[in-house]
């Protein structure tokens, strides 16, 4: 038996309105995920577990099976991973957005759909005026980027911007954490050696003294002041969150025999960072933007030549959760009949003719509710089908009824075990 998972980021939702006061899972058309539903079985999980906050880094990485009090380390050094960059023993690594800010506002998280060749050009100009020994700004996809800072302390708190979208933006800059204002983090060497890291307060200093330069900087830039004559967005500002030092994960081969080899296939850094360190292949697909214009019929034939020669294959598609936060219901509606229909739709039809058996599980990570713009902390719903398998009497795929699945609520690495049974 293979596997795949194929995950709409942010795609559960909360009943809207304009829509009959249904979610956007019951209203939308997706005919391949109601008919997995109906022939397979289905039920909700706890992608968050209590104390961490609901991140797609959590959540996918709690999705693979994985204790996050054993190997969370917030999202910068995931993306390192994805990047290429090996991080040291010293290092400290957090994600690093370029947002846009207005009226004294963050008005979006993503720097106005900053295209990643514009998105260089800007983390070179960081890096020639703010980096140095201890700074380093690395490029990465879009607005997501990575910024690397020798002894830097993790014991800081850190807003996400995409959590706060209208708000001011000064009351959430960076502090230390209760207790670490003043105290050290420490670092082992490879040669056991013990070195004091700076401290929280010291951390978060030098953060927010990177966001308030680079501000100066970035509206200055060419570009965005060719950005502001024709009336777009800028993209205007740092902001950075989630970071940690070098993570120690067992790979998904040493946790599940059944996983022998496997492989990942998103275009967001982060997806690619946990796959890194859960020992899956990468694959890169032409055309994969983490938008809702992403490349569906590539990533489609990815996964299916991968799992022709593999056990395991991960599939991530961002362009709901960012249809999410954009509040925009059309594109998020949009999106969900993307991935029923040009994704999921021509992998199912390829491998139900295999003789080998291919279990297909279906769901997100999180909600990211069209009308909250924000990723909240609640129960997604989820499908498991596999051929011959007997039927839970769930009729279509929503919130709601995969409540009454067979799974019921599963938590912690529930479902991955469910999921490998099979």
């Amino acid at each position: 038996m293979k596997h795949i998972i194929i995950l709409g980021d942010g795609m559960a939702d909360h009943p809207v309105e304009r829509l009959g006061g249904k979610t956007l899972l019951q209203y939308a058309d997706k005919p391949y995920m109601d008919m997995l539903a109906r022939k397979g079985r289905t039920g909700r999980l706890i992608t968050v577990p209590e104390g961490f906050p609901p991140g797609s880094e959590v959540a996918n990485t709690s999705i693979m099976g994985y204790d996050l009090n054993q190997v969370y380390e917030g999202r910068g050094p995931l993306e390192a991973a994805s990047i290429g960059y090996e991080m040291s023993d010293d290092d400290f690594a957090i994600r690093c957005n370029i947002i846009t800010l207005q009226d004294g506002n963050i008005l979006t998280h993503n720097g106005g759909n900053l295209e990643t060749e514009d998105a260089r050009v800007l983390i070179d100009c960081l890096n020639e005026h703010l980096g140095n020994e201890q700074v380093r700004f690395i490029a990465g996809i879009q607005y997501r980027h990575l910024l690397v800072i020798k002894g830097g302390n993790k014991h800081v708190v850190c807003n996400p911007p995409h959590d706060h979208p209208n708000e001011p933006w000064r009351p959430l800059l960076v502090t230390a954490e209760p207790g670490w204002e003043n105290r050290h983090d420490v670092y082992v060497d490879v040669n056991g050696g013990r070195h004091e890291r700076m401290t929280g307060q010291e951390m978060a200093d030098l953060l927010n003294q990177l966001i308030l330069k680079s501000q100066e900087l970035l509206a200055a830039h060419p570009y965005n002041q060719a950005k502001l004559q024709r009336g777009e967005r800028p993209a205007n500002s740092i902001w950075p969150w989630s970071g940690g030092y070098r993570p120690s994960m067992q790979t998904l081969q040493q946790l599940h025999p059944q996983v022998k080899t496997g492989s990942v296939i998103s275009a967001v850094d982060l997806i690619r960072g946990i796959g890194h360190y859960a020992g899956l292949n990468i694959i890169e697909v032409e055309g994969a933007t983490g938008l809702a214009n992403t490349n569906y019929e590539g990533k489609a034939q990815a996964a299916i030549e991968a799992l022709r020669k593999q056990d395991f294959v991960f599939v991530h598609v961002e362009a709901t959760d960012e249809a999410g936060h954009d509040g925009d219901l059309e594109l998020k509606l949009r999106a969900i009949n993307y991935l029923d229909h040009r994704l999921i739709e021509p992998i199912y039809n390829e491998v139900r003719t295999w003789d080998e058996p291919v279990c297909i599980a279906i769901l997100p990570d999180h909600p990211t509710p069209v009308e909250m713009r924000i990723h909240v902390n609640e129960p997604v719903p989820f499908i498991i089908y596999a051929p011959g398998m007997e039927p839970d009497g769930v009729l279509t795929y929503d919130e709601e009824t995969c409540k009454e699945g067979y799974y019921g609520l599963l938590c912690k690495d529930e479902f991955i075990n469910a999921l490998m049974a099979i």
